[in-house]
């Protein structure tokens, strides 16, 4: 499949990409001068032009002086590094070098691939790949070459870009080509052919790209130049090849023209000792401890006496001295810490033998502080909308409303949809979590059918108790009003043992309403959508007096 190309063909770069096998000594080096030569003539091609990257080599001399006054190079000429870099126009695999890098997706699939590379290593290299268990973005994995002329492919994971995570995709993209040379070392390998790891699909700028990769090669290379013998940068466009040329004499100066002209040139910021990108404001600020005059540790009695022994005192003022008070004030004291977790089993056993007495269920434990309730909100809210809690949905228990007289927004829970005998508890309290989320934000009612919801069973209150605390504090001061409709003599009972043994501030919100037209008071009634057994009910309980509801259109007259 392969055959080895004549030395004039490896040298120029031409449009096509042919398969041949191509040798490092066939390809010049960035410090030969037919690179040097051409860079002349760069931007005088029409086709391509870049406002927003000039040319660093052609600006005006006296702009290039003016950005020299006494500024030291941050990239500065060095033979040796030059002398490993290589810019090949053409496919990374048609080189004979140690390793050629593949840029593709988490999964390694072949179809997100370099394209041609695995048509040109074979069927073997799918099949490894499928045997690596994926590969996380930054992070680069390696297996044989198989069919091509290297003997290694390092397979690596380019970011997605966004504007509004541009320094994370930056990072991101330098750990890919600081990962593929790492993975280079490693193994043993000394020569590596990279294309551009970032990929149209993904949305990352080539220009903003190109820089992130020749940096991050540059600041590997001052570190590990004695174990790696040759980069091949490796492009397959023409844009990619004119932006290479124009990029790398600003990171890889071959004399101190090109060295004084990439003082002016240069990005602002060029990363770290490792060309990923800095933000001061997220870096770790340590600062020294406070000075203090330093007490002297009292004298030592040298052999004291046996008898004496135990009465001798270990002097802390000596640690003391050393200790920030305002650090020491955040560690509790270690039994005090005892004491409340003593005090608060203590509580929830109570809680637990009183509840299961009265058969109220299992109201033990201790109460959540906030910062627990807020846990434990956020697991079950991130749970929920991982779900599909369509059935429960379907099952008309809780459903949205519109407003109720004062604005503010309703949820309806109907009492008799509760079938508990049918229902996972566990995934209906997702469901209530999800559908309570955008209400709790603000003040909000619930309007509560019990009507012929009397002979259905009930969860216990130590469910009731759990839900209120998954539904956290958020749900119980924003929570306006509970219109309760139709109640019993034991939904006031259930309810008032609420306000005793769970929380008197929700449960005190109650409003027991015995009639729809009270109701609709509160609520008006083209708020409401109402089940059909509600006006039904209605009827039957109070004997239809007062007020006449007509079954079809559920209008509410009053009797005349």
């Amino acid at each position: 499949m392969y055959r080895t190309v004549a030395t004039s063909a490896a040298t120029t770069t031409t449009t096509d990409i042919v398969d041949y096998v191509v040798n490092l000594d066939q390809i010049p080096r960035w410090s030969d001068a037919e690179h040097r030569s051409s860079l002349e003539f760069v931007n005088e091609d029409p086709s391509f032009s870049n406002s927003y990257f000039p040319d660093p080599l052609t600006s005006p001399s006296d702009d290039a002086e003016g950005g020299t006054n006494g500024v030291v190079s941050r990239f500065p000429v060095d033979h040796e590094i030059n002398s490993k870099i290589y810019l090949w126009r053409g496919n990374p695999w048609n080189l004979e070098v140690d390793a050629v890098v593949n840029s593709t997706n988490e999964n390694l699939d072949e179809a997100h691939s370099s394209p041609g590379l695995h048509a040109a290593a074979g069927p073997g290299l799918s099949e490894e790949c499928g045997t690596l268990g994926g590969c996380r973005t930054g992070m680069a994995k390696v297996t044989n070459a198989y069919d091509l002329p290297a003997r290694k492919v390092i397979h690596t994971v380019g970011p997605k870009y966004a504007v509004k995570y541009h320094t994370a995709a930056e990072n991101a993209l330098s750990h890919c080509y600081r990962s593929c040379l790492e993975l280079l070392i490693e193994n043993g390998l000394q020569s590596i052919a990279m294309g551009c790891i970032y990929a149209e699909a993904k949305n990352y700028p080539r220009e903003p790209a190109a820089h992130v990769a020749i940096r991050t090669v540059r600041r590997f290379l001052e570190k590990q130049k004695d174990k790696i013998k040759a980069v091949v940068f490796c492009t397959t466009s023409s844009v990619d090849t004119e932006i290479y040329k124009r990029l790398l004499p600003l990171y890889f100066p071959r004399d101190k023209h090109e060295e004084e002209v990439a003082l002016s040139k240069l990005p602002a910021d060029v990363g770290d000792e490792n060309g990923e990108t800095i933000i001061d404001e997220r870096k770790i600020r340590i600062k020294p401890l406070p000075k203090k005059n330093v007490l002297k540790p009292p004298p030592v009695i040298d052999d004291p006496p046996v008898s004496d022994v135990r009465l001798t005192r270990r002097n802390s003022s000596y640690l003391d001295a050393y200790l920030d008070p305002a650090f020491m004030a955040l560690i509790k004291d270690p039994d005090q810490r005892r004491k409340e977790q003593w005090e608060k089993t203590a509580q929830a056993q109570t809680g637990w033998s009183y509840g299961r007495m009265l058969g109220f269920g299992d109201l033990g434990g201790p109460p959540l502080s906030a910062a627990e309730e807020y846990s434990l909100h956020s697991r079950y809210l991130a749970k929920a909308n991982s779900l599909n809690l369509s059935e429960i949905a379907e099952m008309k228990i809780v459903y949205r409303g519109g407003v109720d007289s004062d604005g503010h927004p309703v949820m309806v829970v109907v009492g008799a949809h509760f079938l508990l005998r049918c229902l996972d508890l566990e995934r209906f309290v997702l469901y209530v979590v999800k559908e309570f989320e955008p209400l709790i934000q603000k003040p909000y009612t619930i309007v509560y059918f019990h009507s012929a919801a009397s002979l259905q069973p009930r969860p216990d209150m130590g469910w009731m108790k759990r839900l209120q605390q998954i539904l956290g504090r958020k749900h119980q001061r924003n929570l306006h009003a509970i219109y309760v409709l139709h109640p019993t003599f034991g939904l006031k009972a259930a309810v008032f043992a609420m306000q005793l043994l769970v929380d008197n501030v929700v449960w005190n919100k109650v409003v027991y309403i015995d009639r729809l037209l009270q109701l609709f008071k509160y609520v008006p009634r083209e708020q409401l959508t109402i089940p059909d057994f509600v006006f039904q009910h209605d009827l039957e309980v109070n004997g239809g007096k007062g007020l006449i509801v007509d079954p079809r259109t559920k209008y509410v007259y009053h009797r005349p």
